[in-house]
């Protein structure tokens, strides 16, 4: 073949190459524009699927009649407000420490709130983010009075009850070996399994998050035969989480979060939504959507913080009706106070 020839077909080839390389980012191009965001998806099904607990009081459960209720159940129905303004369009999908991330990977659930640490393995190695805090937590113990034990540091040689698939285990080793003593674990699947074992005396303490043994302690046959000891021993920021991959869905669950927040902050709550909207101090126009279109960059409407707080209140008044002093754990905000309250809750301006 002449040398001219060979440059012919070299041309050829490579333009042939070229347009199969286009053809295939056409084509990809098309595929990825067919495949649906999560907000459009829920939309499309008219119903959020939330992934929560299997049952605990104050943050998931449901009552008599499957009305689930709690902090965390509060974050779910104030996302399905902000996306169809009705809070009741939320499917929750109670979940197991062990299966919740996998419920979440597998798109069974559009979101996490599930009492669920924040941690840093968590927040890079299972292909889902924490999109805030919802309760500032901390690990602790609860013992029976009869013990006879009123800190953490006389538990040397306990048998400890605790659930598989939580942090529970690794902050119990740590403070044990820093501490020098010695300890049993008792292991189970379920938090309703830990419980009861721990009340039939398979094991002289119960450990999980402070929040969770209070809640968990008004389902023992003798509550005030029991008391959380005093020591909190780890740092449990719980949260909920969203999968990687979808910006504008993290920032709804995000956003949703900082809108009780922030209301809270700004003394919105669900009596005086409707007059404080009326409002016309520049802030108060931006949260409400008479200025500006924050709700629209977010692919919500204007109104969707009103729709937040009608539905669920601010994060303060979802705190005191699940777990604080209108509830019946009566747990102090301690930490969960607002940031110029004295604690350290705190979400970014709207704005």
């Amino acid at each position: 073949m002449s040398l001219k020839g060979i440059v012919m077909k070299r041309v050829l080839a490579v333009t042939f190459a070229l347009a199969a390389g286009l053809s295939l980012q056409s084509a990809s191009a098309q595929d990825a524009a067919k495949v649906k965001t999560t907000l459009e998806t829920v939309k499309a099904r008219g119903m959020l699927s939330c992934g929560v607990s299997q049952g605990l009081p104050g943050f998931s459960s449901p009552d008599d009649k499957g009305n689930w209720t709690g902090i965390d159940v509060d974050v779910c129905r104030a996302i399905a407000a902000a996306v169809f303004n009705d809070p009741s369009k939320v499917k929750f999908v109670p979940l197991s420490a062990k299966d919740r991330f996998i419920a979440l990977q597998s798109s069974e659930i559009d979101v996490l709130s599930r009492n669920t640490t924040w941690t840093t393995s968590r927040d890079t190695s299972l292909g889902a983010n924490f999109t805030g805090v919802t309760y500032y937590d901390g690990q602790g113990f609860l013992v029976r009075k009869s013990l006879k034990v009123n800190s953490a540091l006389e538990l040397n040689g306990a048998s400890v009850c605790v659930q598989t698939g939580t942090t529970t285990e690794q902050n119990l080793a740590d403070y044990f070996k820093s501490n020098k003593m010695k300890y049993e674990v008792i292991a189970f699947s379920t938090a309703d399994e830990t419980v009861k074992a721990y009340e039939s005396g398979r094991c002289d303490v119960f450990t999980s998050d402070v929040s969770q043994l209070y809640a968990e302690r008004l389902k023992l046959a003798n509550p005030a035969d029991h008391v959380v000891l005093p020591e909190v021993i780890s740092k449990e920021p719980l949260g909920p989480m969203v999968r990687h991959g979808d910006d504008q869905w993290f920032d709804i669950v995000k956003w949703t979060l900082f809108a009780m927040i922030n209301a809270e902050e700004l003394g919105i709550t669900q009596k005086n939504v409707d007059e404080m909207a009326k409002s016309d101090k520049p802030e108060l126009k931006r949260v409400f959507g008479t200025d500006g279109n924050i709700g629209e960059q977010l692919g919500l409407t204007k109104d969707w913080v009103s729709r937040i707080v009608k539905a669920v209140g601010n994060y303060g008044e979802s705190f005191d009706r699940n777990v604080g002093a209108g509830s019946k754990l009566g747990i102090a905000r301690g930490l969960n106070k607002l940031w110029n309250k004295g604690g350290i809750q705190y979400a970014p301006p709207i704005r």
